[in-house]
């Protein structure tokens, strides 16, 4: 589990979600993502690593007290972070259809989604589970995590 910041190369090719790696929702959104992004659009890096650590820091974010999963898409507009509630959308639209529909959310004003998001976050470990030790994931998907 990545403690202090360490120096870190992030790659600004593709977009790259950071994920909690010990929450059991969160990763099984990440193998959501995994088998779905056909076109390999996203990487995935476990905050308690490295990578996703130091991008959580550079967020403003503690990645051992984590609030927010977070999308970085350095390709896109010079660079832009995507958290909460949008994050979750962005990451919908860019998988394609059908999950691209879940963009109907965007209608409900972000000041209700992201307070719902939030309480799903709080008690993401007591509702969905905490692994023991940090999801890695399959060989044929080791490539895309970082």
């Amino acid at each position: 589990m990545a403690s202090k910041p360490v120096s870190v190369t992030i790659p600004r090719d593709k977009p790259i979600i950071v994920f909690d790696g010990m929450c059991v929702l969160c990763t099984a959104n990440a193998q959501f993502v995994l088998k779905r992004d056909r076109a390999a659009k996203f990487r995935l890096a476990a905050m308690q690593g490295d990578v996703g650590a130091e991008i959580m820091r550079q967020v403003g974010f503690d990645p051992l007290d984590p609030e927010s999963f977070i999308l970085l898409d350095a390709v896109q507009d010079g660079g832009r972070v995507w958290m909460s509630s949008d994050a979750v959308l962005h990451m919908w639209s860019e998988l394609g259809w059908p999950w691209r529909a879940g963009m109907i959310f965007k209608l409900v004003p972000r000041v209700i989604r992201d307070p719902i998001y939030r309480l799903i976050a709080r008690n993401r470990y007591k509702w969905f589970g905490k692994r023991e030790e940090c999801w890695v994931s399959t060989p044929e998907h080791q490539a895309r995590i970082l």
